[in-house]
């Protein structure tokens, strides 16, 4: 489960404010949406939630866990996909995904078992030896998803997950957002892609200038009608929050 509890963060001395009190309880069992202009306040949103930026106000919470109180407990509960990534690019895949197993304190038979599922899974067998400054953007990418997937998170956050993925790996990945979800855990995701959105989420939260100005299933944001997401958005984005 993940709770913002009217969580506010500010920049430029507080005179701009990047989230604006935030309040918003995402249960387990369900793949979350989080759409909005550019600058809307996305990516901190994600910070937030990760322990990377601290609120001004409010609280952040994970499996009822506050971050700010304890958070190596909370940053356990969860595995992270930024949008924009730096690896130690001298460590081969492997390397680095023993090293993100060795963090998360992986047993032995668990780490091969994740490795060489996904490994598969993304067609990195071969490169898996390599030095990471040997990939192309993509294969960064899906060894940044093996990596937060190894310790097998209740919580997996992904701040636009399909950027620089073949077609083929963004349906595995669609595929594991999907399993994730069914067996009990919560997938928590940004994306400017709104038809994955709308086939993929249980229910979706639409971000304009930090304020959350609508949040629900897709049935529940055309309040009875037929709309596309993309119709439903651009209709709340022009008309809330000017």
């Amino acid at each position: 489960m993940i709770q913002f509890q009217n969580v506010t963060k500010t920049y430029a001395g507080g005179k701009v404010k990047a989230v604006d009190n935030l309040d918003l309880t995402i249960e387990e069992g369900k793949v979350f949406g989080f759409i909005g202009p550019n600058g809307a306040g996305k990516t901190t949103t994600i910070k937030l939630l990760t322990g990377i930026l601290s609120p001004d106000n409010g609280r952040v919470l994970l499996n009822g866990i506050d971050m700010a109180r304890d958070p190596i407990a909370a940053k356990r509960s969860f595995g992270y996909v930024p949008d924009a990534f730096d690896m130690y690019e001298r460590l081969t895949g492997m390397d680095y995904l023993n090293f993100m197993a060795d963090i998360y304190g992986v047993d032995a038979a668990s780490r091969k078992r994740h490795i060489d599922k996904y490994l598969a899974l993304f067609e990195l067998e071969d490169a898996a030896g390599q030095q990471i400054r040997g990939y192309s953007r993509g294969m960064k990418q899906k060894l940044a998803i093996t990596g937060a997937l190894i310790h097998e998170p209740s919580i997996w956050v992904l701040d636009e997950p399909m950027v620089g993925l073949d077609p083929q790996s963004v349906f595995m990945l669609k595929e594991e957002m999907r399993r994730h979800a069914d067996s009990g855990r919560t997938v928590f995701f940004s994306t400017h892609v709104l038809d994955v959105a709308e086939r993929l989420c249980d229910e979706i939260g639409i971000i304009k200038r930090g304020r959350l100005i609508a949040r629900g299933t897709l049935d529940e944001l055309r309040h009875g009608g037929d709309s596309s997401l993309e119709e439903v958005f651009l209709e709340l984005v022009e008309k809330k929050g000017e």
